[in-house]
């Protein structure tokens, strides 16, 4: 099973820009990720084809199973 933390922003075009993380520690600590998300735009470190990022919008943890087969 695969985790992935997805960290939601909201942009200046008011569109929803996103950004993940493999393999979160957890528990997911609220607090730290707001505080990170935060830094994020603050510093303004990552461009978005949605616009700038400019507030917090929600995070989540996406659980994915893949089941590969061999096929002969």
């Amino acid at each position: 099973m695969t985790k992935t933390l997805e960290l939601q922003f909201v942009t200046d075009l008011g569109k929803t820009a996103r950004l993940t993380v493999e393999n979160p520690t957890e528990p997911i600590n609220e607090a730290a990720v707001k505080t990170a998300m935060e830094s994020i735009i603050e510093a303004n470190a990552f461009f978005s084809s949605q616009g700038n990022l400019v507030a917090v919008g929600g995070a989540r943890v996406i659980e994915r199973n893949v089941i590969d087969y061999e096929i002969v």
